[in-house]
């Protein structure tokens, strides 16, 4: 995928307008995680280094038209901090009103200013022409569009893929650029062996993905944890007690990839012990079992100790690990040994380690092993679209090197 980066634009003394993913965790108007204002830093600086004149937009939660809970005025503060200079913030409910036209008139050569919430206008999310065209008037006729926001990508939205219909020249960002790398070479062209990481709480949620990854033949192992690991646990027949599980029918799907992996000479590695509960509850008591032993009245909600060799096991060697999704309930302490203790494991491989997802993400962060890490994906669902094979259409819009023009 060899798309026009900000690399090959001349953005001296110009507007740019940069989509980046400022969809912070927040409470109280605190942000509590600054991962993805820290990820975006790269493309803004070398924009204001080069003299761009930098207009960012970005969403934040889910607000039904303005709302000051929503705003993302302590955003711009933060940022600030990280940049050592001003953000210049345009309030404006209607998000391209008079303060943000004013603004962006009188940005100097290496400004900067940030939009108000693009979900004030609930145009945005039905990729509506009118707002599109607003946004792009913001950088006129001689500016561009640089598409940062790699957890949204994935979505047809104004700011995403609207705009681009508008602005003659644009490009993806540093971050988008390090995104379609690791994931698209891990896809694509894996140093090997190459070894996946599933978990989470449903198959549902990754067929798509073990198609995928079934079809291309490139992974020689597929390890499968968390909730899902009860769906493939039940289509071996095995009694998973009061465990959540898919619908039969992914069940039976299940079973299908079990063969399918086979056929094609690729592990399939399921857990060989659980830990299960009566309930899921913070006094819930935990007990180890094989995955044969599972009570009746009770729930596999994480993988077991002698689960964690297997995999372990199964890692040693490889070239290349890709893990989307815990292995259990983590935010309960006493379903989160598998998690955590896997984690451990790959942070201390030799190889390319690539986490995507928001729950594999924090829990990484919460055991401190982020820069053992090669890539940790800002994106969950566009992540996971992306492992799928889909196209994404936040980055589809953006042209290929050899059908743009110079700028």
């Amino acid at each position: 995928m060899d798309k026009v980066t900000i690399g090959d634009l001349d953005v001296r003394g110009k507007r740019v307008l940069v989509r980046v993913d400022f969809n912070v965790p927040m409470e109280k108007g605190v942000i509590t995680d600054n991962t993805r204002i820290v990820e975006a830093l790269p493309t803004i600086k070398k924009l204001i280094a080069e003299g761009a004149r930098v207009v960012l937009c970005s969403h934040f939660g889910r607000p039904d038209g303005p709302d000051k809970k929503y705003s993302l005025e302590p955003i711009a503060k933060e940022l600030a901090k990280f940049l050592g200079s001003e953000v210049k913030f345009a309030d404006d409910d209607n998000v391209v009103g008079a303060n943000a036209k004013r603004i962006a008139n009188e940005l100097n050569d290496g400004g900067i200013m940030l939009l108000q919430n693009t979900r004030y206008r609930k145009e945005e999310g039905k990729n509506e022409e009118g707002f599109s065209k607003e946004l792009a008037s913001l950088v006129g006729n001689e500016g561009a569009y640089v598409m940062d926001a790699f957890g949204s990508a994935h979505r047809a939205h104004c700011s995403t893929e609207g705009v681009t219909k508008f602005i003659k020249h644009c490009a993806v960002g540093k971050l988008v650029e390090k995104e379609i790398k690791y994931l698209g070479d891990a896809i694509d062209n894996p140093k090997r062996p190459f070894a996946v990481i599933l978990g989470g709480a449903k198959v549902k949620d990754k067929i798509g993905v073990i198609e995928n990854l079934l079809d291309k033949g490139t992974v020689d192992k597929i390890i499968i944890g968390g909730g899902m690991a009860n769906t493939f646990l039940a289509a071996m027949n095995l009694d998973i007690g009061k465990s959540m599980k898919d619908s039969d029918d992914i069940v039976d799907y299940a079973r299908e990839l079990i063969k399918m992996a086979k056929d094609r000479g690729i592990k399939m590695i399921l857990p060989v012990d659980v830990v299960v509960a009566t309930e899921l509850s913070d006094d819930a008591i935990a007990t180890v079992v094989d995955v044969n032993e599972i009570p009746s009245d009770s729930m596999a909600l994480d993988i077991g100790p002698k689960s964690v060799k297997v995999y372990e096991e199964a890692l040693k060697g490889v070239e290349t690990v890709v893990w989307n999704g815990p292995l259990g309930a983590f935010e309960k302490e006493q379903f989160a040994k598998g998690t955590f203790g896997l984690a451990e494991k790959v942070a201390n491989l030799e190889a390319i380690k690539i986490i995507c997802g928001g729950d594999s993400a924090a829990a990484v962060n919460q055991m401190g092993l982020a820069n053992k890490m090669t890539h940790i994906s800002t994106g969950g669902g566009a992540a996971l679209e992306f492992l799928e094979g889909k196209e994404l259409l936040g980055i589809a819009a953006i042209p290929n090197k050899d059908l743009s023009m110079s700028m």
